[in-house]
């Protein structure tokens, strides 16, 4: 098994500083389809409501143009303006999308902006509503990520948020290499090392022994221009793996802990 297949990140994946991949599912068809009749409904009835409130303000002037405009300004109220104001407030959750547990996010999995909102409301009147949702309906089929074409062009696609997050336990620290460790100059791993040390270290058991030494081995590689000085000759690859993972986190936690005894300090 190479040692990339170990360093692979999905589409859908968003790495920690720990280098720990956390999987952001896309939305089902299913669940874009129940939250956008959701969210189609409630945009009829507003827009129903809102047409009969302007018809009437303009009904006592008779004025034909008058009530054409009240009949534009209703529809980008509608199909424009709320939309876009209640994805932005929310940070990516019409109604529909918190009944079910969805959001939108950037493809890069932040938070959408009033950008991104705007876009999404601008080509989903046309896609949804002028077109009766047949463009999105195939577009979210085809797509891996549940795109509809309103995401293509915003940059932008929506995931379930009602999702257990189970993080793999940490490595524990190998007690006759944990001297070494302490004592160690440890830098930052690059994001792609730190997850595939993480991904071997937590594959370990379903790994041959041959396979294990010659992974760990090219990881250990990757990992040594970082560290110094080099651990001692002779230690196992995946037991010096296990103590920089290990040490790093402790060293982290550590620091973690004297930020908030600074901050405690500093409040009182």
């Amino acid at each position: 098994m190479p040692t990339s297949d170990f360093a692979t990140v999905t589409a859908d994946d968003l790495v920690t500083g720990e280098g720990v991949a956390l999987d952001l599912p896309a939305a089902s068809l299913g669940l874009r389809m129940a939250s956008g009749l959701i969210d189609v409904l409630v945009t009829l009835f507003t827009f129903v409501a809102l047409f009969i409130l302007l018809s009437v303000a303009a009904s006592p002037f008779g004025d034909n143009a008058l009530f054409g405009a009240a009949t534009v300004l209703t529809m980008v109220l509608t199909f424009l303006v709320l939309p876009t104001t209640v994805e932005t407030l929310t940070r990516g959750r019409s109604l529909g999308k918190l009944a079910l547990g969805l959001r939108a996010v950037r493809d890069d999995g932040g938070p959408i902006s009033f950008q991104h909102a705007l876009v999404r409301a601008l080509i989903g009147f046309v896609e949804i509503y002028a077109l009766s949702g047949a463009p999105a309906f195939f577009s979210i089929m085809l797509s891996t990520r549940g795109k509809r074409l309103g995401d293509y062009a915003a940059g932008t696609y929506v995931v379930r948020e009602r999702v257990p997050l189970r993080l793999p336990h940490p490595p524990p620290m190998p007690p006759e290499l944990a001297s070494w460790a302490r004592r160690t100059d440890l830098g930052t791993l690059p994001t792609g090392t730190a997850l595939a040390v993480r991904q071997f270290l937590g594959r370990l058991a379903t790994l041959d022994p041959a396979s294990r030494d010659r992974v760990g081995r090219a990881l250990l590689a990757d990992v040594l221009p970082h560290v110094a000085p080099p651990p001692p000759p002779g230690a196992p690859a995946e037991l010096v793996l296990m103590a920089v993972v290990a040490e790093r986190r402790e060293r982290d936690l550590a620091r973690l802990r004297r930020d908030d005894e600074l901050r405690s300090r500093l409040l009182a």
